[in-house]
Formats: structure tokens, sequence, C-alpha cells
């Protein structure tokens, strides 16, 4: 099949939003000899300057390549534990109404982890995350696409691939992929046919807006797969709003319109142009 063509000005737009620099500078965040993340200059100022800050003897900061750069001691996991709950039940609650009491793993600069952190504070401490997609079709050649929930913490109402989620520390890629597929999508994965490894993509950006200082550093691993025509998409978490399955053409124009999330729109770009 003929790869359509994206406008070309379009699509160097998106790979600039993939690839995009902090809104504004940020410190380095260590741990032993590992780089495991960054934050905004002032981003644990409300917690040091608390009448509790004494208590905070696993963070530090330190003169650093940076000018200045915090480091985390002690046992990494404990002493990230301790940060999550600090942001968490301070008397800012920086990170409270994005807690999910979900480990992602942490890891070095060979991929390898080290430690797990609370989701809620991966994006405003820099940690890199890892995430899993599902791009499906149907035996026509149409893609099944989701539509984020309205209450959604980031990009809610955009427009995903079939299922997109998060890697947790608890999963390895298959198992999130087998996951995540059931519980968005509602689709037992051995029941699709064709099931292959897409692609991988990196992202750096800032997160959302960038109002909540995070920034995104995700490494995501898409499959592709055929939906059989007798399975019908259908949410289990209530994440999702609604399924619709687009042609080409349509998948390209509402691309082209920016209806979807920018790792979805990647994704699927790949997968047209494939």
């Amino acid at each position: 099949m003929t790869s359509l063509r994206p406008d070309p000005r379009w699509r160097a737009a998106l790979l600039a939003r993939a690839d995009q620099a902090p809104l504004r500078a940020r410190l380095p965040l260590l741990w032993g000899a590992h780089v495991i993340g960054s934050v905004e200059a002032d981003y644990f100022d409300p917690i040091l300057l608390a009448p509790t800050a004494a208590m905070y003897a696993w963070l530090q900061s330190e003169p650093g390549d940076a000018g200045r750069q915090w480091r985390l001691l002690g046992d990494l996991t404990a002493s990230l534990a301790q940060l999550a709950h600090a942001l968490r039940d301070g008397t800012v609650g920086r990170v409270r109404e994005h807690w999910r009491d979900e480990q992602l793993a942490v890891c070095d600069a060979k991929a390898q982890r080290i430690a797990t952190v609370e989701r809620a504070v991966v994006r405003p401490l820099g940690i890199a995350t890892r995430a899993v997609h599902l791009v499906g079709q149907a035996s026509d050649g149409r893609f099944w696409v989701q539509q984020r929930a309205l209450d959604k913490a980031f990009d809610p109402g955009l427009w995903d691939t079939l299922m997109g989620g998060m890697v947790s520390a608890a999963d390895s890629v298959q198992s999130a992929l087998v996951r995540e597929t059931w519980e968005e999508a509602g689709i037992h994965l051995d029941a699709v046919e064709n099931l292959r490894h897409g692609g991988s993509l990196t992202m750096r950006k800032p997160s959302s807006d960038g109002a909540d200082g995070g920034y995104v550093v995700e490494s995501v691993d898409w499959f592709a797969c055929t939906v059989p025509d007798a399975i019908q998409p259908l949410n289990q978490d209530g994440e999702v709003a609604q399924f619709q399955l687009l042609d080409r053409p349509e998948l390209l124009r509402r691309l082209e319109r920016d209806e979807f999330t920018t790792e979805a729109s990647l994704i699927l770009l790949a997968a047209l142009e494939g």
C-alpha cells in the first residue's frame, strides 16, 4: 500500500514537540554515581523551608557542574519514597492530586533498574520512564483509536493509539502490553493477529503545560496487530471516553489537526509511513 504523505511542516513541528528543552533551568538529581533525574532550581524550596526540613537528611544540595545539584543519600528506593511523601503531604502538596500508589522503575544509564519510585513524582523529578503502545488495525486496514477520558490528569480528551500505558516496576514490556491492552481496550492479546514490534522512540519535553515543573523523559516501545472483525474494543478501567475506527486518509487529517497526543502522533505516523 502506498504511504500517505503528511504535510512536511506539520511533521517537522511534531518532531520538534517530541524533543524540547525544559521551559526553565533544571538541576541534576543524583544518587551515588548515577544521575537519576533533574528538578527545577527552586523545586525543593517549599519542603526545605518548612519547619520539618531538618528531618530530610536524605536530601542535600551540593556544588555541581550546573552550579548546584541535588543528591539523595541512603537506600535510593527508601529516599525516593520519603521525598515523594514530603512532596505529597507537605503544606504545598505538590503531587497530591496525581498520587497513584504505583511504583515505576528507576534505571541507570545502562537501563538497569536500581530503585523504584511513586509514579506521581517522576515528571517533577525528571526521572526517565518507559511506556508501551499498541496500534490496532481492522482487517480492511482501518485504525482503531481511542479518546482519552476527559478527567485524565494529562492530555484529557485527546486521541491516542488503541492502547497506551506506562510500564510499572512490576511489569516487563510484554506483561505491560498484555495488562494494558485488557484494561484499556478489553482485548486479550492472544486474540489478536499478526502481533509484532513496530518500533521504539524517545520523547523529551515539558510535562503538560509545564506548570507543574515536570519534564518528560520517556522511552516508548510500540507494537502493531490486526484486530479481528468480531472483536470490538471495550474499555475496562474508565480511562477511555470512546473508540473509533478511522481509514488512513481520515487518520492523517486528524493527526495534522493535532487531535492526538504527541506520542500517539509519532507512532501512528510511523505506522502510516511503514
